[in-house]
């Protein structure tokens, strides 16, 4: 008995507070709006950096966040906005009450046919309130598929990369086996999330399906929103809304993936890498500082007007960079690749193992490094190869590769500096990596 009373005081808790809900979601979903809108930059920044250091992983996990932002900016923003209309019709309604449609004084077949399609307008408020609380739902809910995505993608693409690194070929053979059987699964658990749980109604299917679902309810972390799934699919709105949500996610990918073309001769691509006629913002050292959305490509120089007798190279220590190093020098190249992302905790592992393997001054290590940079890569000035040194500098986790050459004997005018790489170990044929024009003006 004190069960059942406890059970119904529950109710009528949450029944209050149901119908009072709808203030904490307007907050809530101001608060998110505000933070999103800040985190987008950010978040675009981090992209275009994993995109130049050559990091798939975070490239796509970038990639699914920034997409993830603009859904939730969507879907939030149409909470809020169907909730202004329903406010404002709950505002409509104490001053109007309902629609009498015999004072408006039209012909019987228009009054049958608004009576039949427009319905009461407490109905109407009611199918407003309904559709504020799905979107609200709906919304935060898409934080837990993105999650099980990107759980889901991880897995898949680093035992791909670790079985192929496996030389055993029996132990290599089983663990391809589990990975297309795990594969099977995420393509099941994908149409049973696009279906609606199609694949949860056939016994004989179910049965095949059973075991895949209760892997994937765990690597998905779905016991954590599992309820609000089957709340949502045991509605007929919900589904419905669930199932026009889907195109709807499409037309924002494809909106925020567009560009403006604003030549017909000169394509949009074809200017955002630097040559003899072309100067793209981020190869000027001056333009980068007061830029955050700018970063540089290949290499950069102080100013696109230089009027100081020398010039300054800055070329980002990228991987492209350095895998050529350690093909040209084998003292190089170290017995394990520690390049990546890593705790405070492993970074301090890492240098102590790298200290044991290298056993040699870091400075001296520094100056084979750079000596095989030489050797590999040179810049030219118009015709001129100029033979320079080049120090290793750093901004926060930043590396880049520095050089200052002197040019109080160029005349005046536009002239084009080049970055060049050795085609092979056994040539010394050059290829051009970047071109990047400058006007030099003496003081």
């Amino acid at each position: 008995m004190e069960q059942n009373q406890n059970k119904n005081s529950f109710k009528k808790l949450l029944d209050r507070l149901q119908e009072d809900s709808w203030q904490l979601e307007l907050l809530i979903s101001g608060f998110a709006i505000f933070g999103l809108f800040y985190i987008v930059d950010p978040l675009m920044n981090y992209l275009i950096s994993a995109k130049l250091n050559s990091n798939e992983m975070a490239v796509k996990f970038y990639e699914i966040a920034l997409l993830s932002v603009y859904i939730l900016i969507f879907n939030l923003l149409l909470h809020v906005l169907l909730r202004a209309l329903w406010i404002g019709s709950l505002g409509l309604r104490y001053v109007s009450g309902e629609i009498e449609y015999d004072k408006l004084n039209y012909s019987e077949k228009f009054t049958k046919y608004l009576k039949k399609k427009v319905g009461s307008f407490d109905d109407y408020i009611s199918k407003l309130e309904n559709l504020s609380s799905l979107m609200f739902a709906i919304s935060f809910l898409l934080i837990f598929y993105v999650a099980a995505y990107t759980i889901i993608n991880y897995i898949l693409n680093s035992s791909g990369d670790y079985i192929s690194q496996i030389s055993v070929k029996w132990i290599r053979s089983i663990l391809s086996i589990l990975l297309i059987l795990f594969s099977v699964g995420a393509i099941l658990t994908f149409i049973d999330f696009i279906t609606q749980g199609l694949l949860k109604k056939n016994k004989w299917v179910s049965m095949i399906y059973f075991p895949f679902y209760r892997v994937f309810s765990i690597l998905t972390l779905s016991f954590l929103y599992r309820p609000l799934v089957y709340n949502l699919q045991d509605n007929k709105f919900g589904r419905r809304i669930s199932l026009l949500l889907f195109p709807v996610y499409f037309i924002i990918f494809l909106t925020t993936t567009m560009h403006y073309q604003t030549s017909n001769i000169l394509p949009l691509w074809s200017v955002n890498n630097s040559g003899n006629n072309i100067a793209t913002s981020a190869n000027y050292e001056d333009i980068t500082k007061d830029n955050d959305k700018l970063f540089i490509k290949y290499f950069a120089i102080q100013s696109k007007i230089i009027t100081d007798p020398y010039i300054k190279v800055i070329i980002p220590l990228r991987k492209y960079i350095e895998d050529p190093l350690m093909e040209f020098n084998p003292d190089l190249k170290p017995k394990e690749d520690i390049r990546g992302y890593y705790s405070a905790f492993q970074l301090t592992i890492q240098n102590r193992k790298f200290n044991e393997h290298i056993k040699v001054n870091i400075d001296s290590l520094a100056s084979l490094y750079l000596n095989t940079f030489k050797g590999i890569y040179s810049i030219k000035i118009d015709s001129i190869i100029y033979k320079t040194d080049y120090i290793i500098t750093n901004k926060h986790d930043d590396l880049n590769i520095e050089t200052y050459i002197g040019i109080k004997d160029l005349p005046e005018g536009k002239h084009i500096i080049e970055f060049q790489k050795r085609k092979a170990k056994d040539t010394d044929s050059l290829v051009s990596i970047a071109k990047v024009p400058f006007w030099y003006y003496k003081d």
